[in-house]
C-alpha cells in the first residue's frame, strides 16, 4: 500500500517542501530502502524508526518497505524526517487514514522510546507552510512556540509518536499552539552593559553614536586598556530596537544553527565577537553542507573584530562582499545559496605591534618597518569599507578614579532612534533605512 505525506528540508535558511512516499508490499524478502538523495542521518533513521515503533506499541512490518523523498534532486539532510517516515509506515499499514494528512507539514526527530525530539529550522518550516497554503504543521512540542510566531498557519506540538497517531486518526482533539508576539518582543533592549560605565572617551562615544545612527562601520585605534573593547560591547545598547521583521530574519538564522536555546525570537540585536583564529569559511559560511557564518549570525546586529590585524588576510578579504552587498553567496556545483549578512562592522586594533605608539606614558619599542608591516596586514579595499576611523587614547587615572558616571545608553539610543527615523523618512521610496546604504545617486540627490 502506498501512503503519502509532506515534510520539509532546509536549504540555506529556507525550507522546501518534500513529498514523503512510503510503499509497503508483501512480495519478496523483507527489506528497507530509502531513495531520493538522503544523507547519512536519513539513512540511519531505519534503526531509530524500528525501535520507536516497537517501544510505542506498533509493529515494524517485516515486508518490503520503500521510502521515496521527492524531489529526488534535492539533498535531504538531518533527522527531521524520522517522524513523517514513521507515520508513513503506520499509514501504509492502514492505521492512519490518508484523507487530511496531506494538509499538514510534518517534521520531527524520534528517540528510541518514541519521544519526539526538537529539530533545527522550525521557523523556516512554518514560513514554508504558510507560503504553500498548508493548513498546519506538526512539530515537536519544544519547537511549537518558535513556529507559532508565523501568523496564518496552525502549529501543533507533540511530545510522543502515539499522540500524533491518535490526532491524525481523529481520536483526540488538539488546539493549535498560540503565542503573544507583544510579550515575546518585550525582551528587546534587555542588556547587562551600559555606556554610563565607560569613563572618559567622550569623543569616541560621539563617534560611536554617529556610526550607530547612520549604520556606519567603525575602526578604533588605540593602546591596550584604552577601552576599545568595553565601548564596542556596549554598541548594541544604543542601536534602535529590532522590528518584528528583523527579529524573524535573525531568528531563522539562529534556528537552523540550533542556537536559539530556550528563546522563541531573537529580540536583542546580535553581537558576534569571533576569535582571530577562525577560518574564512567560519567567517562567511560554507562547508560541505553549507551553513551560515559569523557575518550571517551578526545580521541586523554587530560584528566585532578585536585585534583586527591578527586575523588572517584571507579571512579579512572575504568580508568585502558582505560589507558591500549585505549578503553572502555560497556557490557549489549543484546550487548557490545566499545568506543575509547586513551588519555593522566594529573593529579595534593597536597602533603598532607593541601597542604604545603615540602613548604619553609608555615608550613605543617598534621600528618604522615593524609598524608599517603591522598596518599592511589590513588591505586598502577593506579599510575603504570602514567609514569611521577614530583614535582611542589611554584614559588618565584621574578620570578612571572619578565617581562621575557618563551618559546612559538609553539617552544615546533615543538620539540614534530619532536620527534613524529621519533617515527612514528620507529614503522611504528607496527601500533603505540608513545613510550607510546610500548610493551615488542618493548622494547627488
Amino acid at each position: 500500500m502506498l501512503y503519502k505525506l509532506k515534510s520539509a528540508s532546509i536549504i540555506g535558511i529556507d525550507a522546501h517542501v518534500v513529498d514523503v512516499e512510503v510503499d509497503i508490499t508483501s512480495r519478496g524478502l523483507p527489506r528497507y530502502c530509502t531513495v531520493g538523495l538522503p544523507d547519512a542521518a536519513v539513512k540511519e533513521s531505519k534503526d531509530r524508526i524500528r525501535a520507536a515503533l516497537k517501544n510505542s506499541g506498533y509493529n515494524f512490518p517485516l515486508k518490503q518497505i520503500t521510502v521515496n523523498l521527492a524531489p529526488a534532486d534535492l539533498k535531504k539532510e538531518g533527522s527531521s524526517f524520522d517522524l513523517p517516515i514513521t507515520l508513513g509506515i503506520i499509514g501504509a499499514e492502514g492505521l492512519i487514514p490518508q484523507d487530511g494528512v496531506s494538509r499538514y507539514l510534518i517534521s520531527g526527530e524520534l528517540s528510541l522510546d518514541g519521544r519526539i525530539k526538537p529539530i533545527k529550522g522550525a521557523l523556516s518550516i512554518a514560513i514554508c507552510a504558510k507560503e504553500m497554503d498548508m493548513e498546519g504543521i506538526i512539530l515537536p512540542e519544544e519547537n511549537a512556540v518558535e513556529a507559532s510566531v508565523v501568523e496564518g498557519v496552525a502549529v501543533y506540538g507533540f511530545r510522543a509518536l502515539p499522540e500524533v497517531v491518535e490526532f491524525l486518526r481523529g481520536d483526540i482533539e488538539k488546539k493549535p499552539h498560540t503565542v503573544d508576539i507583544t510579550s515575546l518582543m518585550k525582551g528587546v533592549d534587555d542588556y547587562n552593559e551600559d555606556f554610563s560605565e565607560v569613563k572618559g572617551q567622550e569623543h569616541v562615544k560621539r563617534a560611536v553614536e554617529v556610526a550607530a545612527a547612520g549604520g556606519h562601520n567603525i575602526l578604533m585605534i588605540g593602546p591596550p586598556g584604552s577601552g576599545k573593547t568595553m565601548i564596542s560591547r556596549r554598541i548594541p545598547t544604543i542601536l534602535p530596537s529590532m522590528t518584528f521583521k528583523e527579529s524573524l530574519e535573525s531568528t531563522k538564522i539562529y534556528s537552523i544553527m540550533g542556537l536559539l536555546k530556550d528563546r522563541a525570537l531573537i529580540t536583542n540585536r546580535p553581537f558576534r565577537s569571533p576569535h582571530h583564529t577562525l577560518s574564512d569559511i567560519a567567517m562567511v559560511g560554507g562547508g560541505q553542507n553549507p551553513r551560515p557564518g559569523e557575518v550571517s549570525l551578526a545580521h541586523n546586529g554587530v560584528l566585532f573584530l578585536d585585534e583586527l590585524p591578527e586575523f588572517k588576510r584571507s579571512v579579512l578579504e572575504v568580508l568585502r562582499q558582505p560589507l558591500e552587498d549585505g549578503f553572502v553567496t555560497i556557490s557549489r556545483a549543484s546550487r548557490s545559496i545566499t545568506y543575509p549578512a547586513s551588519f555593522m562592522l566594529v573593529s579595534a586594533m593597536n597602533p603598532c605591534p607593541c601597542g604604545y605608539l603615540g602613548d604619553e606614558t609608555k615608550q613605543c619599542l617598534c621600528t618604522p618597518s615593524q609598524i608599517q608591516k603591522y598596518r599592511n596586514r589590513i588591505s586598502g579595499p577593506l579599510l575603504d569599507r570602514i567609514d569611521i576611523h577614530i583614535e582611542v587614547p589611554a584614559v588618565p587615572y584621574r578620570e578612571l578614579s572619578s565617581e562621575y558616571r557618563g551618559e546612559p545608553s538609553s539617552s544615546i539610543r533615543s538620539r540614534v532612534e530619532a536620527a534613524r527615523k529621519r533617515q527612514v523618512e528620507r529614503f522611504r521610496k528607496d527601500n533603505i533605512y540608513s545613510n550607510s546604504k546610500m548610493s551615488v545617486r542618493h548622494i547627488h540627490k
